[in-house]
């Protein structure tokens, strides 16, 4: 019986093939799990203080029995009613929403802020960046056609992780007519390299090089399709203009991605890049003009002749 002996350079080739494996897989799972974990947060505002009649509302998400809570803001029963979407680790009062839908009530406005699955008060543990969360916004539209409000009245603004995650859901649901975006990502991917470059020593351009393992990961352990979360791509299947806002000092989203998901979207769709702001401070800095917008925008979307 012939016996194989290795020399010692093989040996410390595959062991150091073997540690780089370990290494990226546990790169790839850390990347993954930084989409599927937030941690919740409660509302620093409230409807009452801002003198809004609301009711506390529960609904299931499209599709699951996972519990959202939210308030039902009433303003005029023949007025559109917009459905707020809140960004990763927010809440229903987040990005300054209760005081924009208490402006917007002065025109007559209805809102619907909720907590997405795993935020706030609704039920649900992991969260996936958008991918399951969008059934979480249908099951905010379904919960309205349920009441009665009529689906061609129904409009959606989205902020931050919120806002790529309407552009997901409104693309797959055509009744629902009008769409704000506010300081979206283009896509997952380009996003998670950008915050991983920001929160680790790795350089950007490195890190790219997960994106392979990292999409496995998410699918094998957490059943989240990162190439599906891309709005550049969702808005090419919307039919009409959208609005996208976006500040100029954005460095958690910078405004490129705003700008890119603004070229793939109707040709009519407008962009507000804003000066001197960062991530979704536009309301903040500028409320009258944004309040313009949106209502002039939702109003000739939504209103019936």
């Amino acid at each position: 019986m012939w016996l194989v002996h290795r020399s010692p350079w093989s040996l410390r080739i595959g062991g150091v093939a073997m540690l780089l494996v370990i290494l990226y897989a546990g790169m790839s799972y850390f990347l993954a799990s930084s989409v599927a974990n937030a941690d919740r947060t409660n509302p620093f505002s409230t409807p009452e203080q801002y003198g809004l009649s609301y009711t506390n509302v529960e609904f299931p998400t499209r599709g699951s029995a996972i519990s959202l809570s939210g308030w039902h803001i009433h303003g005029s029963e023949a007025a559109p009613t917009i459905i707020f979407v809140h960004g990763f680790e927010s809440n229903r009062a987040g990005s300054e929403a209760v005081a924009l839908a208490a402006d917007l009530r002065e025109t007559g406005f209805n809102s619907l802020l909720f907590d997405l699955r795993g935020h706030g008060s609704s039920g649900g543990g992991q969260v996936s960046g958008g991918y399951f969360e969008q059934y979480d916004l249908l099951g905010a539209y379904d919960y309205l056609v349920e009441q009665g409000v009529a689906s061609d009245t129904i409009g959606v603004i989205g902020f931050s992780m919120g806002a790529a995650i309407a552009a997901l859901a409104v693309s797959e649901e055509p009744s629902i007519r009008a769409l704000v975006l506010d300081s979206p990502f283009a896509d997952i991917s380009d996003l998670i390299s950008q915050e991983v470059a920001r929160k680790t020593p790795l350089p950007e351009w490195l890190v790219p090089l997960f994106t392979p393992g990292t999409k496995l990961a998410a699918r094998v352990v957490y059943g989240i399709k990162l190439g599906d979360i891309a709005p550049v791509k969702a808005v090419t299947r919307i039919d009409y203009p959208i609005v996208l806002v976006h500040g100029q000092d954005d460095t958690r989203i910078p405004s490129d991605h705003g700008a890119r998901v603004h070229a793939a979207s109707h040709v009519d769709s407008e962009l507000w890049l804003v000066p001197d702001s960062g991530h979704v401070d536009a309301f903040l800095n500028y409320p009258k003009q944004y309040v313009r917008l949106v209502e002039d925008y939702f109003l000739e979307r939504l209103t019936k002749e």
